[in-house]
Parts: structure tokens; C-alpha cells; sequence
């Protein structure tokens, strides 16, 4: 294979992985151990990217998740698992996926694990995060876009 054609390949590379933020606040401990009742649960998620440096790309997959009952917060949590990866030679329309959909799903094991652990050092059961869709997600939010994108220009 000539050097040229080498140069040209795609590369996507783990760099690095690596928890960026964590916390957890339990403010009605240890009243909140006795609870009978089942918590409620409010958990989102949100990802973002960005170019770091030629090539490098940040991105971070960031969950919060608030258990209450009634009015009273058992717990919230929050973490931000970021990876770092080296992007080349990929065709520009295949880069929002990548980033959208091929990143975050390798973050998301790493990001469950953590809350689950989280959850458990704090004296609580376990939060296992359910399996995410990114690529259901990620249509949904490239078909809101161009929607939107409709709307404006039939505004105008």
C-alpha cells in the first residue's frame, strides 16, 4: 500500500476514557434509609462533543437522575463520562454520527457503571441506567432540527 493511500485510511482511536464529573447528594440522610416507600425516579441524559486538537475529539455523555418520594429528594446524582478519541480521514457526513451515536454508545457502560457504584456507596440499591437507543435518538433530534428548519424558512 503506497503512503498515499496510508494517509487516506479512517482512523478512530480510544485515546482515553475517564470520568470528568461526579457527585451525589443524599440531603435527607439518614431519614431517607428508612423510606417505605418506592422512590421516583427523574433521569436525563445529555452528550456533547467537540474538537479538542487536530483530530481529537472530547465527548462527553452526562447523566442526572433525581430519586424522590413525595417531595422529599432521596438522591440525586450526576455524572459526566468523557472519552477521548482520535478522529482522521472520516467523511465529514459520517462525523455527527460518529459522534452522535458511535461515541456515546461506548461511553454508556462506562457512565452506568459508575452511577451504579455511585448509588451503592451511598448506602442505596444500585441504579442500573436501561440500555439507551442513540441512534433512535439522534434521528429524532436530526428530523426535530430540519423541522424546525422548515418552520423558519416558512416563516419568513
Amino acid at each position: 500500500m503506497s503512503e498515499q493511500n496510508q494517509e487516506l485510511q479512517p482512523v478512530f482511536a480510544i485515546q482515553k476514557l475517564y470520568v470528568k464529573d461526579i457527585s451525589l447528594e443524599s440531603p435527607n440522610s439518614p431519614q431517607s434509609f428508612l423510606e417505605q416507600a418506592e422512590p421516583e425516579f427523574n433521569i436525563q441524559f445529555r452528550n456533547q462533543a467537540r474538537s479538542f486538537d487536530n483530530g481529537f475529539y472530547e465527548v462527553s455523555l452526562t447523566v442526572t437522575a433525581q430519586a424522590t418520594v413525595e417531595d422529599r429528594t432521596i438522591f440525586l446524582v450526576e455524572v459526566t463520562q468523557n472519552g477521548l478519541f482520535n478522529i482522521e480521514n472520516v467523511p465529514a457526513e459520517e462525523m455527527d454520527p460518529l459522534l452522535g451515536i458511535g461515541c456515546p454508545s461506548i461511553l454508556f457502560p462506562y457512565l452506568r457503571e459508575a452511577v451504579s457504584d455511585l448509588t451503592t456507596r451511598a448506602g442505596f440499591p444500585p441504579l442500573m441506567l436501561q440500555p439507551i437507543n442513540f441512534e433512535a435518538i439522534y434521528l429524532q433530534q436530526r428530523q426535530q432540527a430540519e423541522e424546525q428548519a422548515a418552520n423558519a424558512q416558512t416563516t419568513h
